[in-house]
């Protein structure tokens, strides 16, 4: 692009983006220079982690030089393309620092085991068999679904993507259980009073 006397500073972000297939050196510099700061402000709002952010403004720009054929102006310009690109990045390192893998078989001993926590000592035996029997008494998906949400901590998101399931459906499954759980041990609670 200098070639053409056109200083690299003053190219528009799409022929930048274009000039990154050429493997020019000058033209990644000029690129990764004119959108660095907003691609590592997006990683570090996601992970909150500088290092790490570091490492995803890098992975942003090595998939944008990969992928930068795909770039396609009309869903948004190179800056909105390049932030979507670290935030998905971001988000999915904080998902794997997060994610416990739980092996499906294990799931069965979980729903078997739900008062096999250190909740259970501050409980006592009569309300911890409450609770057991509240959440065995739910519907199988739903059980499974409170089970990961609750104990494990896992977001709806993973629990969606562990059961092969819409986002919506892993939302509502958690959300129902949790009030059938509470009606169950209000009643519960309400018989005990009396």
């Amino acid at each position: 692009m200098r070639r053409i006397g056109i200083p690299l500073e003053r190219v528009p972000d799409e022929a930048l983006l274009a000039g990154l297939m050429t493997g020019d050196p000058e033209i990644a510099v000029a690129f990764v220079r004119r959108f660095q700061r907003r691609v590592f402000g997006v990683a570090v709002a996601v992970v909150g982690d500088v290092q790490l952010a570091e490492d995803i403004a890098q992975q942003t720009f090595e998939r944008a030089c990969r992928h930068a054929q795909v770039y396609d102006p009309r869903r948004g310009s190179v800056p909105t393309w390049l932030a979507a690109i670290a935030h998905n990045l971001a988000i999915d390192a904080v998902r794997a620092r997060k994610a416990t893998p739980v092996d499906p078989a294990d799931l069965e001993n979980m729903m078997e085991t739900v008062t096999s926590t250190p909740e259970r000592e501050a409980l006592s035996a009569e309300t911890a068999m409450e609770l057991h029997r509240a959440v065995a008494a739910l519907p199988r998906d739903q059980a499974r679904a409170l089970v990961m949400a609750g104990i494990y901590g896992m977001t709806a998101q993973q629990v969606a993507d562990f059961e092969k399931i819409p986002l919506g459906t892993a939302k509502t499954r958690i959300r129902a259980a949790m009030g059938k759980l509470r009606a169950s041990l209000a009643t519960k609670q309400a018989d005990h009073d009396d």
